[in-house]
Formats: structure tokens, C-alpha cells, sequence
């Protein structure tokens, strides 16, 4: 059995938390999704700082965890003697049914059924040579830099895009059906970002699993931690602040392009942090970590919270407290999160894994399992 790594569960923690930081504008808009774009109207300097802050930067980090998660299960298969990719697409498709019925109950922008669809085609690639892996990945790339730059070619040429999710009645005055028909119905629309991110998601997959290959998370990664934070918040944090300031038609790029390498650079400064804390670990690197062990339940459990609160057919405090914005945005986002953060802590000291992921944990072994019992 391999130690676990404690920085990941921090990582994956920060990410979970950092994901809500971009969703929370969403929910707490009454126009609903379209503010992921800035199309919501003037969102003013102090909102666009603080999105500046999470947009697409969670997301990169998030995806690279994942990449890293899928070179510890590969390594695993491989000690085991298990064959690869064998059981791993069984992990892949049920990881692709959770983000379908997330997706379809509660949130438009799950990134759930995008991570599963990579994971497959990353599966296939973790084994290869280095020369094959560094192909995909200046491959993928390329086409990534590419989409993106034709979109926002489009954009600075034709002005902003209109989106027909921006009806406010749907997010203030809609039932909860109502907006799951509306997922159903324009599901095209919503899902147009999951295959837009997958060349993206390659990379920062197979990234990841380099990563950690070359020892980020060990005492001779120091050098390679230090180069990911120049790299990240050095370089490519100042110009993603500019591109957030140039106005919605370079809301690709300040999105896919420069927050996954602001990513790299938290991934070296939070691990650095937390392999050179000392004893036993604090309240705030404790609740974190927690989040990380729990972190497909608190994913859901965040969005699902923002819905009630936000959306007209709960509390409805989207509208209500639109007078307010953005200042209570940041108030509802640190609420959600320490709500998420103490049931996590509660509920482990009882358990083990968190709630979904005792039942997915369930769900991945229960073929095997039976395939067993008829044997015996």
C-alpha cells in the first residue's frame, strides 16, 4: 500500500473550493450562465478583479489533479499486475454517469462527464514512450492554442456573442424542472465547453502525470516547484489580469489559456507550502485536506447549496440581493465553503471516504465483486 500523498488532498481541496469561487458568480447572477462569459452586463472593476481571481484557474488545477490521479491508478494497475486499461474505463464511465446526472439535476457547467471522456483517451496514452507522450501533448496543444485563437478572432471581429441562457425569469422565477428541461433541451449549448476543453484537458492530464513523475511532491522537486511558480504566478498571472481588464472578446484566452498556466504555478507554491509546514497540521490545512478526501461529494455539495440559495425556485438571493453584488458574492462563497468544510471534517471522523465516494467506491467494485461470489 503507497503512503498517501499529503499535498494532493490539500491541492485537491484548494481546487474544490477554488471551482465554487468561479461557479458562485454563475449561481448569484440572475442571468444565470451567461455571466461566465461577462455577458451579463457591466460587471464594474471590483467584479472583474475578484473573478480575475478564480475564473479558469480551479478548473486547469482541478484537471491537472485529475492527470495525476490517473498516473497513481496506473501505477497501481501495474504493481498489481492488473491489466491496463482494463478496470480503469469501468472508473471512467461511472465517473461519465455522475457528471450526466449532476449535470441534468443541478449545475450546466459540470466538468465531470469532460474529465471522463479525457481520462479514456489519456488511459491509453499514460504507458506510452515519453517521444509519444510529448507528441500528444505538442498535438494537442497546438489544436487547443488554435480553437482558441479562432474564437476569439471571431469575437474581436463579429463583438460579443449573445447567449440565450441570459433569461433572467428562468433563474429568478423558474421551477427547478423548469431549468432541468432547459439542461435537456439545450443540452448542445451547455455541453459545447466540454468538447471545447478536451485537447486542453490532454494536456493537463498528461502534464499532471509528468509531473508527479519528476517528483513535485517530493523533496527533490524543490527546483521544479520553484520554476512552476515563475512560470505561473510570475508570468502568466500579470497578463491573465490584463486579458481579464480587455473586455469579453478575450474571454477565451483568460479563460483556457493563461489560467492553466497560473494553475501550474499554485500547484508549486501550495505544495511547497505544505511539505515545508512541520508537526502536526493545523485547523485550515486539516479542513482542507478534508474537503480533498471528500472532494466528488463537496464538488456537488457546493453547487447544489448555491442552487437553493441562489436560484428562485430556494431562496431565491440571486435577485433579491442583486442590489448588493458584487459584495455579497465573496460573503456567500466563504458561507458555502465553511458549511462544505465542517460537514467534510464531521462526516470523516466517522467514515472514511465521503458520501459519493462510498457509493461510486461501491458501484466500481460491485462487478467484480459478484463475478467473484459466483466463482466460489
Amino acid at each position: 500500500m503507497t503512503k498517501r500523498i499529503a499535498a494532493l488532498d490539500v491541492l485537491r481541496g484548494v481546487a474544490i473550493m477554488g471551482t465554487l469561487g468561479t461557479n458562485i458568480w454563475i449561481f448569484t447572477h440572475p442571468g444565470g450562465p451567461a455571466q461566465l462569459m461577462g455577458l451579463g452586463g457591466d460587471r464594474g472593476a471590483v467584479e472583474t478583479f475578484l473573478t480575475f481571481l478564480t475564473n479558469g484557474k480551479f478548473l486547469g488545477l482541478l484537471t491537472l489533479l485529475f492527470g495525476i490521479g490517473l498516473e497513481l491508478q496506473y501505477r497501481s494497475a501495474v504493481r498489481k499486475g492488473l491489466t491496463w486499461p482494463g478496470r480503469y474505463l469501468w472508473r471512467a464511465a461511472l465517473l461519465f454517469a455522475e457528471g450526466a446526472l449532476h449535470y441534468v439535476l443541478i449545475f450546466e457547467f459540470d466538468v465531470l462527464m469532460g474529465y471522463a471522456v479525457i481520462a479514456v483517451i489519456v488511459a491509453y496514452l499514460i504507458g506510452r514512450s515519453d517521444r509519444v507522450i510529448r507528441s500528444w501533448m505538442v498535438a494537442a496543444g497546438a489544436l487547443h492554442v488554435s480553437l482558441v485563437g479562432l474564437l476569439t478572432l471571431a469575437m474581436l471581429t463579429t463583438g460579443d456573442i449573445d447567449s440565450p441562457t441570459s433569461a433572467t425569469a428562468l433563474y429568478t422565477e423558474g421551477s427547478w424542472l423548469d431549468q432541468v428541461v432547459t439542461r435537456l433541451r439545450d443540452l448542445p449549448l451547455y455541453r459545447s465547453e466540454l468538447i471545447f476543453i478536451i485537447p486542453m484537458g490532454i494536456v493537463l492530464f498528461l502534464l499532471g502525470a509528468r509531473l508527479l513523475r519528476a517528483g513535485v511532491f517530493d523533496e527533490r522537486g524543490a527546483a521544479l516547484r520553484s520554476r512552476l511558480i515563475v512560470i505561473g504566478l510570475g508570468v502568466a498571472a500579470p497578463l491573465n489580469l490584463a486579458t481579464s481588464f480587455a473586455g469579453p472578446a478575450w474571454f477565451a484566452v483568460d479563460r483556457y489559456i493563461l489560467p492553466p498556466l497560473v494553475a501550474l504555478g499554485l500547484l508549486g507554491l501550495i505544495s511547497s507550502i505544505t511539505l515545508g509546514l512541520r508537526g502536526t497540521p493545523g485547523p485550515v490545512r486539516t479542513a482542507l485536506a478534508n474537503v480533498g478526501r471528500t472532494a466528488l461529494s463537496c464538488y456537488v455539495l457546493q453547487n447544489l447549496v448555491a442552487g437553493v440559495l441562489c436560484y428562485g425556485w430556494g431562496l431565491g438571493l440571486a435577485a433579491e440581493l442583486d442590489w448588493l453584488r458584487p459584495w455579497w458574492v465573496p460573503v456567500a462563497w466563504a458561507g458555502i465553503c465553511l458549511l462544505f468544510m465542517t460537514l467534510a471534517s464531521l462526516w470523516l471522523r466517522r467514515f472514511h471516504r465521503g458520501p459519493l465516494e462510498l457509493a461510486w467506491q461501491w458501484a466500481y467494485q460491485a462487478p467484480w465483486t459478484k463475478r467473484g461470489s459466483m466463482h466460489t
